[in-house]
């Protein structure tokens, strides 16, 4: 669900609405003491007040995720742009199969950034994880038959390459918890309770403001959070310029 912010908008607001409407219903079947007023009033406050935090830290969670993405992002074409500088210290022939497979590496990375079909991105996996096996079998062979310091470097190399798509993969698997996004929709369920329940003469269009507030709260949070579907999506820039600057020898 976390995948599809505009359905997370549309949920959290049915629900939120309903809640406001429901405390609205509960108040003309068992109205509010006024002696009782000023202490509804202190909760309800403190209620919302740490609903808007959460949303804050949670706001923030998503966009830390957001720019550790995008650094990624660039830590890839800088570890995948060396390398291809680096295997031209290997023989020719190896040199330019190196180098072969690096440019559709790279094609592939930049798909795995653009592509939102899950069927495609299946295939994206296999042929990445081919394609990585592939260079390091290049490499690696060559390391064995020649231990010198400029393959090590070829060596050191790949290995950032390698290691830079991991830490790409990480980062997108690495989302807001499950938890806490069930606390936030449980406090914000509470919140609008209180508001239907606590005014005095409760208009159905007064109650819409304050779940259609937080339910778009939730759907930009979501909409970060979510590198695959969410309008605000990683764009791999530098992967896309690198591409464009590798010319086969």
């Amino acid at each position: 669900m976390w995948d599809f912010p505009l359905l997370v908008f549309a949920a959290s607001f049915v629900a939120l609405w309903s809640s406001a409407l429901a405390g609205a219903f509960f108040k003309r079947v068992r109205p509010l003491d006024e002696g009782l007023r000023d202490d509804f009033a202190v909760v309800q406050a403190a209620i919302l007040t740490l609903l808007s935090l959460l949303i804050g830290f949670t706001f923030s969670m998503a966009v830390s995720r957001y720019d550790q993405r995008k650094n990624y992002e660039e830590a890839e074409a800088n570890a995948i742009g060396t390398e291809y500088v680096r295997a031209d210290l290997l023989p020719a022939a190896e040199a330019a199969k190196v180098q072969e497979l690096l440019r559709s590496y790279l094609d592939l990375r930049v798909l795995f950034y653009t592509t939102q079909d899950l069927q495609k991105r299946r295939q994206i996996y296999t042929k990445t994880a081919q394609l990585q096996n592939d260079l390091w079998t290049v490499v690696q062979t060559r390391a064995a038959a020649q231990p010198t310091p400029p393959i090590a470097l070829v060596i050191m190399g790949m290995n950032d390459v390698l290691n830079s798509q991991g830490y790409t993969q990480h980062a997108w698997w690495y989302r807001i918890p499950v938890e806490a996004w069930a606390l936030m929709v449980l406090i914000a369920v509470c919140c609008n309770l209180m508001i239907g329940y606590g005014g005095r003469r409760p208009s159905r269009l007064l109650l819409l403001i304050v779940p259609l507030a937080v339910s778009v709260s939730f759907f930009l949070i979501a909409d970060i959070d979510s590198p695959l579907g969410g309008v605000i999506r990683i764009q791999p820039q530098n992967l896309q310029s690198l591409a464009r600057s590798f010319t086969p020898n």
